[in-house]
């Protein structure tokens, strides 16, 4: 029995043993997996630094871009602005050159009213004989 104790406190001693070695872990990395680790964390240092510096071209593009659609939104209010203008300034022209022509009528008649008015009849023109031509 005593054996029998013994070999169950080996045994328990030994799983406790391997318990505590499996849950503390191992510290020992062969140097192949170091060197393996180190490259990993330089290229993800490097990743990380392109990946700043890619967002920040990003966030100056997106400025630029704000700033560009703000000024293609300013000119195409102006634009609409000055199209609205050109159509008044048209239709302004078109009923000042209908005035124009409706006045340009009413002198006209005006002035023919009066040329008729003012006709007498003239005596016919009397022709002259015109000169014999000498013959050489």
């Amino acid at each position: 029995m005593i054996r029998i104790a013994m070999v169950r406190n080996f045994v328990a001693m030994v799983v406790l043993s391997i318990a505590s070695i499996g849950l503390s872990g191992c510290d020992f990395w062969p140097p192949a997996l170091q060197t393996q680790i180190e490259q990993l964390r330089s290229e993800l240092q490097m990743v990380t630094m392109e990946k700043t510096q890619l967002e920040n071209q990003l966030a100056s593009y997106s400025k630029m871009k704000d700033d560009l659609q703000t000024q293609v939104d300013d000119l195409t209010r102006a634009n609409r602005d000055k199209s609205t203008m050109i159509n008044s300034l048209q239709n302004s022209l078109s009923a000042a050159q209908g005035r124009l022509l409706k006045s340009a009528r009413a002198a006209t008649a005006k002035a023919n009213a009066v040329k008729s008015s003012a006709k007498v009849k003239q005596p016919a023109p009397v022709k002259k004989k015109a000169p014999a031509k000498v013959k050489r």
